[in-house]
C-alpha cells in the first residue's frame, strides 16, 4: 500500500464527518505484512497473577493427553482453557503505541505506518478449575506396593511413575500433584511414587500400635529412633517411618529428638475400613462395638471419623453401615450426583456433604452445588435432596 500523506488523512476524516480536534493527532496507517496469515497466532487472556508469573520468568504448562481437554497449569494452580470468539477482528501490530504512550511522546504524533503481522477472531480464556487428580490415584493403584518380600512386585509388568512422569500425565500443577501424593499417603520407593497396598499398610500400622501399647508410650510422643530400632528387623526402616508420617505428625523436642504425635481419627478410620471392606453391610450397633474393641487402647471411635468413607443407613431395621469411599466416585460434578442418587434416592445435607465437598470450586459452597444439581423437599420435617433428572 502506498504511504498516505497528512492531507489525505485529513480529507478522509472530513469525508467521515469526524472532527480532527477531538482525536489524537497521531494517525496509524495500517497495511498487511507478508506474514499476516490468519491462524498463525494464538491469544491467551491472563489474569494479573499469571501475567506476573510469566514476567518473573516462570513457565505456564499446557497439560492433557489426546483424549483429554487441555488445561493450563502454573506452579500451583490449574485452569480450564476455552476458546472465546470475538465479533471484532484482533490485529497484531508490532511496536504499536497506546494513546498514553503517544501523549507522552508528542514528537511521534503525526503519521505512523504500521504493518499488521497477524490477526485473530478468537482468544483462549482461562478459568480456574479443580485439578484433575483422580487419575493420579488410579495410575498408582494399578500396582500397589505389597512390601519388600512381594513376588508380585518383582514380576509386575505395570509401569512405575516418577514425579516427571506424573507431571506429564496428570492435569494439575506441580504443587497440587505433590500435595495430593501426600493426601493419598504415597511414598517414593527407588525413585518411583507408590501407594501401599491396604493390607500391607495395616500390617505396618499394627506393628507400630502394638509397640506403642507394649512400651506404654503416650500417643502424643512416639519416638522415631526406638520405633526404627525395635521394628527395623521386621520391615524396612523407611516403611516404618512412612507409616508414622501417614498416621502421625512429626516434631522435634527441645533435646533434638524426633517424635510423632499419632492422629487418633486417622487410625480409627483405617481400622473401620479394614472391618467394613469384608462385608457388604454391617449391623451398625455391632460394628460400633467391634470397632471400639479393635482400636488401640486410649483411642475413642466416633462415627464422624468415617466421613467420606462409610455411610449409615438409618432407614433399615436394624440400622446398618457400609463402605462408600469418596475417592471411588466420579470426578465430574453431574456424574458424581448421578452416582450418589443411584445409591440413595434422597439425601440429607449432612449425609451428602462429605461426598460432594471436594467438588466445590474456589469460594463455592455445598449449598450452591446442591441448588444447581439437586432438588430439595421436606420429608418428615427434614430437608432432603433428590435428583433433578430421572436416574436410569
Amino acid at each position: 500500500a502506498a504511504m498516505r500523506s497528512r492531507s489525505e488523512v485529513d480529507a478522509t476524516l472530513q469525508t467521515a464527518k469526524l472532527n480532527a480536534a477531538e482525536l489524537l493527532p497521531a494517525v496509524h496507517c495500517l497495511s498487511f505484512g507478508p506474514q499476516a496469515g490468519g491462524g498463525q497466532c494464538c491469544l491467551l487472556q491472563l489474569e494479573p497473577g499469571l501475567c506476573a508469573e510469566l514476567e518473573a520468568g516462570r513457565s505456564l504448562v499446557i497439560r492433557g493427553e489426546k483424549d483429554e481437554r487441555a488445561v493450563l497449569c502454573s506452579k500451583d494452580k490449574t485452569y480450564d482453557m476455552k476458546i472465546a470468539d470475538t465479533s471484532n477482528m484482533l490485529l497484531f501490530v508490532p511496536g504499536c503505541k497506546t494513546p498514553e504512550e503517544l501523549n507522552a511522546d508528542p514528537v511521534s504524533c503525526n503519521i505512523i505506518h504500521s504493518q499488521i503481522a497477524g490477526f485473530s477472531k478468537n482468544y483462549w480464556e482461562l478459568r480456574r478449575c479443580r485439578p484433575k487428580l483422580k487419575k493420579l490415584r488410579k495410575l498408582l493403584m494399578e500396582d500397589p506396593y505389597e512390601g519388600p518380600d512381594s513376588r508380585k512386585d518383582q514380576t509386575s509388568t505395570f509401569p512405575k511413575y516418577t514425579t516427571e512422569d506424573l507431571l506429564s500425565l496428570i492435569q494439575a500443577s506441580e504443587e497440587e500433584i505433590l500435595h495430593q501424593l501426600q493426601v493419598i499417603d504415597a511414598c517414593k520407593i527407588e525413585g518411583y511414587w507408590r501407594i501401599l497396598d491396604f493390607d500391607y499398610k495395616m500390617k505396618l500400622l499394627n506393628h507400630v500400635t502394638q509397640l506403642i501399647d507394649s512400651e506404654s508410650w503416650p500417643l502424643s510422643k512416639v519416638p522415631l529412633c526406638a520405633c526404627l530400632e525395635e521394628l527395623g528387623s521386621l520391615e524396612p526402616r523407611e516403611m516404618i517411618e512412612h507409616i508414622l508420617l501417614s498416621y502421625g505428625r512429626k516434631y522435634v523436642d527441645d533435646a533434638g529428638e524426633v517424635f510423632f504425635e499419632m492422629h487418633e481419627d486417622k487410625i480409627c478410620r483405617a481400622i473401620a475400613q479394614m472391618l467394613l471392606q469384608n462385608a457388604i453391610k454391617f449391623n451398625l450397633s455391632e460394628f460400633e462395638e467391634v470397632w471400639q474393641q479393635s482400636v488401640p487402647e486410649g483411642m475413642t471411635t466416633r462415627l464422624d471419623q468415617l466421613q467420606g468413607l462409610a455411610l449409615v443407613d438409618k432407614s433399615s431395621r436394624p440400622e446398618t453401615i457400609f463402605l462408600l469411599k469418596v475417592e471411588d466416585l466420579p470426578e465430574d460434578n453431574q456424574e458424581r450426583f448421578n452416582s450418589l442418587f443411584g445409591i440413595r434416592e434422597k439425601w440429607t445435607e449432612v449425609d451428602i456433604t462429605p461426598y460432594i465437598q471436594d467438588l466445590c470450586a474456589e469460594k463455592q459452597t455445598v449449598g450452591a452445588l446442591l441448588t444447581k444439581y439437586a432438588r430439595s423437599s421436606t420429608l418428615n420435617g427434614v430437608k432432603v435432596y433428590n435428583s433433578r433428572r430421572p436416574i436410569s
